[in-house]
Order: structure tokens, then C-alpha cells, then sequence
């Protein structure tokens, strides 16, 4: 049994003590209306289902392999899939990282690598934001031996290819449709990433002999609307504030299905507002230490009650040391071909800092690094899918993956600044590695 098994479901479903005695002859009179009306229902919902799975920007339909800005065909790359995914010892580990090209999956890759596993990265390089930045990780990435595969999660021909040409031990599974605000604006490539791609790399996984253990990064925005302090693993997730957050939701209850059916070994992580070098232009301290350094008006959210929102800040080597702990301690899935044998371990984690830091306190750290006074307009947080604060409880983690986060803020932050403005300034040495 996991420990999922004691978080509550959605609350107010309960059977009624006594069955429901059915009226056979009321019902044969308004069959023909429930037939005709339920079946209206299921064809609004299938075609609304299909709209919001579409993205703004279809997928290129290439199932090729490619790196960099040109495309390398199959037969080309597979030595390079093979030397990339190869490591360095028979008791090293040979893991897929989706998202590679990623804050995290960088970081995460590097780690793996760097300690002798075999790594291959797949990433698909979309402009959510300036994907420079990515290609510059990219770089990075190659310079150590990580090959990444360009290409995306939802196109299950080449997931497929990819887990013909590698036997992988485990997947690491961080690629997702990120930010919570953007998801007002194109709400159907959360759905396309986060929920249809998870889906089609569980089908590819499930069906693979032998059967990888998947590791997988769900978010703290499950918690929505949750006021309970410290947010633990056992608590409700059924009221999400944003649809990034539903579909982050909607991807641990996937994962449980995918569990108990085919008996794969999952275990997601909830992320805790991760920071650090070569991290996202859309989080709040990348674009206010640009905005502070320009001169620009920042904009800083207040409470209702105006207090400061505040946020479990936690730094990358952090977030990555118990990326890998929950890698090292994860069980082997239990299925075969498709086919579960056995039950299958299946956790969820707290990944964060368990400090929360008022925004207010945030932007006063940068203003003393920076040594520039940060022009401020203070605002009611909108209703944006944005939360007032978060709080991990990281027992569950520093307990059975050994997790412990030693960086604070502060310390931080300024690991941040220097790496960005090394890499903004046109200097050679872009790399805090």
C-alpha cells in the first residue's frame, strides 16, 4: 500500500446507505427522451473536449530526430542517442528527461550525468518564452555529453522510436506547459502538454519490456485554494485556482490510474516556486531583477488584507538533489508488455523550502544586490490563477528521499544575479556550472 492511500478523495461523494429502487414503468415511458438527451450531452462535450485539446500552435508533424536548428534523420542520430543514454558503469542508470532543455530538466540532466548515468534529453522548443535561453542550455548540455532530441512528448511515433533504440531504466518527466496567468491565454496547449502529452508517454512507457520507473513534476499549484497551513501531501487538492494548476491535478490522478492498471512505479514531485541560474523569464525574479536593472515600474501583488503574498522560494540544486533522491529510491514497476504483474509503488512528494518570503522581502534582497532602488506599484492580486501564499511541509520527503534544502533566499539570489548578469552582458563565460 502507498501512502497515496490515506490522502482523502473529493469530499461530499459518498454512496447512500440504502439502494435506489428503479420504477420500470416511469422509466420505459422517458427512456427515449434520456437516450436522445444524454446522447446531445456526450456530442457537446466530445467536440468541446476536442476544441480546448487543440493548441493555439498545431505541432510540426516531423518524427524525425533532430538537434540544434537542423534536423538529423534517425539513422543518423542513433549513435548519438545510444553514447548520450549510455552509462558509465552497469550499476549507472540510463534516464530519459523530457523537458531537458528546460530550467529544471537542465539542471536535472547535467546532475545525472555528471554522476555517471546515461542521460538523453527530449525537448521540443517552443517559444513560451525566448528560446535562446533554451538553445544556450542546450549548449551547455552538449558540452557534457547529453544529447537531446528535438521533438514533443505528444507525438507517440517518435516517443516510440526513442524506447526501441534505449532501454531506460527510469523516465524523468518534466516537460510541461508552465505558468499559471498564461493559461487565460491559451488554455488548450495545457491540455495538449500537461494532460495528452503525460497520457501518450505513460501508453509508450507502459507497453515497454522491461517497464521504466517514472518520476514526474507535478506543482504546489494543486493545493488552489487550500488555506491549511503547512501544505502536506495528505491534503485537499480539489479546488485548483488555475487551470495549469487543474491540469497538474489532473495528471496526478492519471498517474495513480496508469499505476493501478498497468502496474507502473510513479512518483510526482510538487515543485515549490523554483529559482535560480538559468531559470524562466516569466517568474517573478528573473523579470524584476531585468525590470529593477532597466529602470522599468515593477508590479508587486497585496493580500486582501494588504499583506505581502509570499511564496516558498527554493533554490534549483535544491529542487534537483531531490529529484535525484526520489530517482535513487524509486522501485521498479511491476509490469510487463502492458500486463501489471503486482502492485506498483506510487508516491507524491513536497519539494520546497518549507520558508516562505513575503514578495515584499523578495524584491527588498534584490534592490540590496543589485544596489538599485526598484520603482514599485503595489496592486490587489487579480484573479489570475495567482494564490496568496504557499508552504511546503517536507517531512514526507526529508524522510524517505533524504531531501533537506540548505539555500536560502538571500544566498540565492545572488547566485542568481551574478549568472545573469554573466550571461546578459555578452560575455563568453555563460555557464555558473
Amino acid at each position: 500500500m502507498s501512502h497515496l492511500d490515506n490522502i482523502p478523495s473529493t469530499p461530499g461523494k459518498n454512496k447512500p446507505d440504502k439502494a435506489f429502487r428503479f420504477n420500470s414503468s416511469a422509466a420505459s415511458s422517458s427512456l427515449s427522451k434520456l437516450t436522445l438527451y444524454s446522447t446531445l450531452f456526450l456530442s457537446v462535450l466530445l467536440v468541446f473536449l476536442l476544441l480546448l485539446s487543440s493548441p493555439s500552435s498545431p505541432p510540426s508533424p516531423r518524427r524525425h530526430l533532430s538537434t540544434g536548428s537542423h534536423h538529423t534523420p534517425l539513422s543518423l542520430s542513433h549513435k548519438l542517442i545510444r553514447k548520450s543514454a549510455r552509462p558509465r558503469s552497469t550499476t549507472g542508470h540510463t534516464v530519459l528527461v523530457t523537458g531537458a532543455a528546460g530550467f529544471v530538466g537542465t539542471h536535472v540532466s547535467l546532475a545525472l550525468k555528471r554522476r555517471g548515468d546515461g542521460v538523453l534529453g527530449l525537448d521540443n522548443f517552443n517559444h513560451y518564452y525566448d528560446p535562446t535561453l533554451k538553445r544556450a542550455r542546450q549548449k551547455i548540455l552538449e558540452k557534457a555529453g547529453v544529447f537531446i532530441v528535438e521533438g514533443d512528448i505528444n507525438d507517440k511515433g517518435l516517443l516510440q522510436q526513442l524506447f526501441d533504440a534505449v532501454l531506460f531504466t527510469h523516465v524523468m518527466h518534466l516537460a510541461a506547459q508552465a505558468g499559471v496567468r498564461y493559461a487565460m491565454q491559451n488554455p488548450g496547449s495545457y491540455v495538449h502538454s500537461n494532460i495528452a502529452g503525460f497520457v501518450n508517454l505513460l501508453e509508450v512507457s507502459k507497453s515497454a519490456n522491461p517497464q521504466p520507473a517514472i518520476i514526474w513534476a507535478s506543482s504546489s499549484s494543486v493545493y488552489g485554494l487550500n488555506s491549511k497551513v503547512l501544505f502536506s501531501e495528505k491534503d485537499r487538492t480539489d479546488q485548483p485556482a488555475s487551470l495549469y494548476a487543474a491540469t497538474k491535478k489532473a495528471g496526478e490522478e492519471i498517474a495513480h490510474t496508469y499505476n493501478h492498471i498497468y502496474g507502473l512505479s510513479i512518483t510526482g514531485l510538487r515543485f515549490f516556486t523554483v529559482y535560480g541560474p538559468w531559470g524562466r523569464p516569466d517568474m517573478a525574479y528573473f523579470f524584476f531583477t531585468k525590470d529593477i536593472m532597466k529602470g522599468k515600474t515593477i508590479t508587486v501583488y497585496e493580500s486582501p488584507d494588504k499583506g505581502s503574498v509570499a511564496r516558498d522560494f527554493t533554490y534549483i540544486d535544491d529542487i534537483v538533489k531531490g529529484c535525484l533522491g526520489a530517482l535513487d529510491t524509486a522501485k521498479k514497476s511491476t509490469g510487463s508488455g502492458g500486463k501489471k504483474r503486482e502492485p506498483a509503488q506510487l508516491r507524491i512528494f513536497n519539494l520546497g523550502n518549507t520558508s516562505p518570503v513575503p514578495v515584499s522581502r523578495l524584491v527588498s534582497i534584490l534592490e540590496k544586490i543589485l544596489k538599485v532602488k526598484a520603482k514599485k506599484k503595489v496592486v490587489p492580486l487579480p484573479r489570475n490563477g495567482d494564490v496568496e501564499f504557499t508552504h511546503a511541509n517536507i517531512t514526507l520527503a526529508m524522510t524517505e528521499l533524504g531531501y533537506k534544502p540548505t539555500t536560502d533566499l538571500e544566498a540565492g539570489l545572488k547566485k542568481f544575479v551574478r549568472w545573469y548578469l554573466s550571461f546578459y552582458s555578452g560575455s563568453k563565460k555563460k555557464s555558473s556550472w
